[in-house]
């Protein structure tokens, strides 16, 4: 991970000596008048730094960029980000601003940040985007594609307020770090990520005080996880139930605790409703759900969170073979319904349903959240910009799109009802697994809220954001990571916020 250190305030003009420095000199619209960092540059260039400014038409907005080359004899490069209006920037623009000066001057190696003053309260969302805008997933590779460029190795932030910027940046590292471990985790080979093996890498934050209880194939028969094991039939590596707890340094955490929930289908063929082979690659992602709690149970345990937290993630392989499950099953789940499985490529909410009971019944959560790359309808109706929301519960709902706004994880709230569940219906079992192609993932939330009774819960589907085909703001093409920032800064006010 990148490394990033915190100094004081840079002077321009003692620096002359020094060997060349990379400069990115954060600023917002009308830094012109007077802003003290620029004037010492263009002072120290003779004038570069302006006329490159006048050239370029860079006024200072958000996602613009000036780079000048050697524009002092101790400068080797320097890039003016824009950051926008002469208000402080919502932190999120600031993470995108400094993922941006991070690939601008990744050939340097090191890069020294510094800021205008009405910036310097985010310098440390700066570093965050940085760190994540340079994430990258190397382990398989051998040599380095032609062309390639190299990561910076190191930022330096420079402020006045020294001790506030490693205040915030302490909290944001942890959070960093989780999110790099749910990338890991989505972008690893399905050969290589199985359900064993999933469950023995979670077996790493026990290091971090996190409580750690893992079931295998023969528990879960014995638990009567019944819907659960039926999509793992078909697969030779079976099925793991993991357990995360963290108890936040509060004794025995006899509160309520928060439960996270995440789907960890290792790979998804679709099973005998087999998929089309083109993009099935992709289907390795299909655990990007409880990757995410992964990375949450990381954050929360880095950073100290003071909240009793328990995450659970159903690990399994959909597969083909003599013994797969196929349409027309009828299963017992956890919770004693029984459902006729009609399509086995719905399968992520016949693992969340055994989760979710039992969660509910061993835990008693003050409410529950599940993520899981569920439908493809979602991304239909949403595109890959919002993760869809359905929740019983109007207030836990509202907070979740109030955190994901805030830390740039937007969701969307999605109808669900009656109506809808009536589509649910199976002539031979309590339930069956599909309602139909038409409101397909509303359907889906309908069948997952059969198992969590009146407990306060909320469902997202990540399908569509989980993954990217292309570069975002502050990461890669690839694995994401969507939903622990969201449900960090859920847990930060939600819980710890109201004492709980």
């Amino acid at each position: 991970m990148l490394d990033v250190q915190i100094r004081p305030r840079l002077s321009l003009e003692a620096e002359g000596g020094e060997a060349p420095l990379s400069l990115a000199l954060f600023v917002g619209r009308g830094f012109e008048n007077g802003e003290p960092l620029f004037e010492a540059l263009d002072r120290l260039s003779a004038g570069a730094v302006r006329r490159a400014v006048i050239l370029t038409g860079f006024e200072g907005d958000a996602e613009q960029s000036c780079v000048l080359l050697a524009p002092t004899p101790f400068i080797e490069r320097l890039v003016l980000i824009g950051c926008g209006g002469a208000d402080a920037p919502e932190a999120v623009a600031l993470e995108a601003a400094g993922a941006l000066a991070a690939r601008l001057l990744r050939k340097a190696g090191e890069a020294h940040f510094l800021f205008a003053a009405e910036f310097e309260g985010h310098a440390a969302h700066a570093a965050y985007g940085a760190v994540l805008g340079q994430y990258a997933f190397t382990p398989y590779r051998t040599q380095k594609p032609a062309g390639s460029t190299p990561l910076l190795a190191m930022v330096t932030l420079h402020v006045n307020d020294k001790k506030a910027v490693e205040a915030d940046w302490t909290g944001l590292e942890a959070v960093a770090r989780g999110v790099m471990r749910t990338r890991d985790l989505v972008s690893e080979p399905p050969n290589v990520l199985t359900p064993p093996e999933f469950a023995r890498r979670i077996e790493a934050l026990r290091d971090l005080g996190v409580e750690i209880e893992s079931f295998d194939e023969s528990a879960l028969q014995d638990l009567g996880f019944g819907a659960m094991l039926g999509v793992a039939q078909g697969s030779e590596a079976g099925a793991r139930l993991v357990v995360m707890r963290w108890r936040g340094g509060r004794g025995d955490g006899d509160e309520a605790p928060a439960v996270f929930v995440g789907k960890g289908v290792t790979f998804d063929s679709g099973g005998i409703s087999i998929k089309p082979a083109g993009g099935m690659e992709e289907m390795k992602t299909d655990m990007a759900g409880a990757a995410v709690v992964v990375g949450l149970m990381e954050t929360l345990a880095r950073r100290g969170a003071k909240a009793h937290v328990v995450g659970l993630v159903g690990l399994v392989e959909n597969m083909l073979s003599g013994g797969a499950q196929r349409p027309g099953d009828v299963v017992r789940s956890y919770s004693g319904q029984t459902i006729e499985v009609l399509n086995t490529d719905a399968e992520g909410r016949l693992v969340l349903a055994d989760v979710l009971a039992y969660a509910r019944a061993r835990f008693s959560p003050a409410f529950m959240v599940d993520l899981a790359t569920l439908t493809g309808a979602i991304v239909v109706s949403l595109g890959h910009v919002r993760a869809g929301l359905f929740s019983n519960d109007d207030a836990l709902a509202g907070e979740i799109f109030a955190r994901g706004e805030a830390v740039g994880e937007p969701v969307w709230r999605m109808p669900m009802g009656k109506p809808y569940d009536k589509l649910l219906r199976s002539d031979i079992a309590d339930m069956k697994n599909i309602g139909g192609r038409p409101g397909g993932s509303i359907t889906a939330a309908q069948f997952l809220a059969r198992f969590v009774g009146e407990t306060p819960w909320a469902h997202l589907d990540i399908a569509g954001v989980a993954w990217r085909g292309d570069a975002g703001p502050i990461g890669p093409k690839g694995a994401t990571g969507f939903g622990v920032r969201l449900l960090d800064a859920l847990v930060r006010e939600h819980v710890e916020g109201r004492g709980a």
